[in-house]
């Protein structure tokens, strides 16, 4: 009988040693692509010459613990008249920076990025955004009306077509929450948006940010925003989701196209502290 016990001994170990062995996936690493996040906000009540543009790259999934950042390239945005804005790099940071760039709403722009011998464009417009006109709060929502809400609202143009961003910014989440919609249904009306969270309590802050954007931007964040809610279907068995391409592409080798979206808002900047 003890000879017995010994050996389911010896055996448990060593199977209980054998599940902790490391498992190596050979994964295919494509080759390193530019990552750009070209968003030029120009927030109210601000002159919008200070703009920021960040340069990463892609990396294997399981080689770097951080991102890698693009450093050495030439950055330039150029308006409708030939004006050329330069964006300069805090060096090693791959943050791009430019102290005298000129907003105008409805002007049009152009994004250009000389980075290892190749050339990366995008053009897009400054669209405007309406002031928000009220933010309430609702202590009754969520499924079973025991969360808080906070909902913004705003009145839409009815004059053109016009596209939204809304980002929130809370203690309770992790990341910001954005949401995107149209006045399709809502044109020369009041429109509204809105976060709610079983979390959120009195004294805590909702940081707001309310963009206008354009059509093509609102097609892209919407595709972003439902990969991330888990809108392709869920579940550990399905397909990837396609790699999701911007408004940047690469001149130089079509093949070899960045990641990333070259955007220009007017902003509205405020803070709600729920009560």
């Amino acid at each position: 009988m003890k000879n017995i016990k010994f050996l389911l001994l010896i055996l448990i170990t060593a199977f209980a040693a054998s599940c902790e062995d490391v498992v190596d996936v050979d994964l295919n690493t494509a080759p390193p692509r530019l990552v750009v996040d070209a968003s030029i906000n120009w927030v109210k009540g601000t002159d919008g010459t200070t703009q920021s543009i960040k340069l990463t790259t892609t990396t294997g999934y399981y080689y770097e613990e951080e991102i890698p950042v693009a450093s050495g390239a030439v950055v330039q945005v150029t308006n409708s008249t030939g004006t050329i804005f330069n964006f300069a790099e805090e060096p090693g940071t791959g943050i791009y920076t430019c102290t005298n760039f000129e907003p105008v709403i409805g002007e049009s722009y152009t994004l250009n990025i000389t980075w290892q011998e190749q050339q990366y464009t995008a053009t897009e417009t400054l669209y405007a955004v309406p002031d928000i006109t009220d933010i309430v709060q609702e202590n009754d929502a969520g499924f079973f009306g025991e969360d808080i809400e906070v909902r913004i609202k705003w009145m839409d143009n009815g004059a053109e077509d016009n596209f939204y961003m809304v980002r929130f910014d809370t203690e309770v989440l992790p990341f910001p929450d954005y949401d995107v919609l149209d006045d399709e249904f809502f044109q020369g009306n009041e429109m509204f948006n809105f976060i709610w969270n079983e979390d959120f309590e009195a004294g805590q802050n909702v940081g707001i940010k309310f963009y206008g954007i354009s059509e093509k931007h609102f097609n892209y964040m919407n595709i972003l925003i439902s990969i991330a809610e888990g809108g392709s279907g869920g579940g550990p068995f399905q397909t990837p989701p396609v790699t999701v391409r911007g408004n940047v592409i690469n001149t130089t080798n079509e093949d070899n196209y960045p990641l990333g979206y070259f955007r220009l808002s007017e902003v509205v900047e405020t803070n709600y502290t729920i009560q």
